[in-house]
């Protein structure tokens, strides 16, 4: 997804963006000028466009974080650092080929497993676990927002959504006590998530607020659970394991907000 929106904002006059793969194998030969990576059987998936192509002072710095050619407030450089970040944790490789005015193309190679017979369990028999609640919804990124949003009203959240910091907590100002969770992401315009965690925060300490964010867990985990998050959600959304989130945090919630009978 990611890719492919780079390809958009690339082609603004309209062009082509084509989706391949193929299975490869890498080589002692390919080996040698990518030390990096092991030889053996890869899934190469190729992304191109016939967009206005990058310089090379530009294809040197496309995966660093907040690195961005986009004007203010159109993006946030993180998009191709999350696809590194995805590429690396599945050990993978990705390289890019980029000329002004002559378009795109980024190769992207998984090693390949052996087909394994595989039983499915209880559990991916299961639905995930959907619900009525109302939730607050706000990322930047909107195709993201609305995939969010789509998964949650299909089972049967009602969502409010928001495009940056400022307007959700313009949100949960006027409808905070119909709000069951709150799902922020870190890296918005005007009021980041960590600033409108903090002031929903002040507004009602015993907020449920999620943070959204396409860094390791681990690299915001700790910090946003010491500001008062009830957790946090990896972007890309694995959809089953969103839903099995939310659905946790606000039974926490209503778990902890249940008076104690007398014995």
């Amino acid at each position: 997804m990611n890719l492919a929106v780079n390809a958009r904002d690339a082609m603004p006059d309209g062009g082509t963006l084509t989706l391949a793969t193929e299975n490869v194998f890498l080589d002692n030969d390919f080996v040698r000028t990518h030390p990096e990576v092991e030889p053996g059987e890869y899934v190469l998936l190729t992304v191109s466009d016939t967009g206005h192509g990058m310089d090379k002072q530009t294809l040197e710095r496309i995966f660093d974080p907040f690195f961005s050619t986009k004007e203010v407030g159109k993006g946030t450089g993180l998009g191709l650092a999350t696809v590194y970040g995805i590429v690396k944790q599945h050990h993978g490789h990705i390289e890019c080929a980029s000329e002004p005015g002559q378009g795109t193309v980024f190769r992207i190679y998984f090693p390949a497993l052996e087909r394994k017979e595989e039983v499915e369990s209880e559990q991916e028999e299961t639905p995930p676990p959907g619900g009525t609640e109302t939730i607050l919804l706000a990322d930047d990124e909107q195709m993201l927002c609305d995939l969010a949003k789509d998964v949650l009203t299909a089972f049967g959240y009602k969502v409010l959504q928001a495009s940056h910091g400022r307007e959700a907590l313009e949100i949960y100002q006027k409808h905070g006590s119909e709000i069951s969770l709150v799902m922020l992401d870190l890296n918005m315009p005007e009021m980041d998530g960590w600033r409108c965690m903090a002031e929903i925060l002040k507004l009602n300490p015993r907020a449920r607020i999620l943070v959204i964010t396409g860094f390791q867990e681990h690299v915001v985990g700790r910090k946003a659970l010491a500001q008062g998050a009830a957790g946090v959600v990896m972007k890309p959304y694995d959809v089953r394991q969103l839903l099995i989130h939310v659905r946790e945090t606000i039974d926490g919630l209503i778990a902890r907000e249940k008076p104690c009978e007398s014995h």
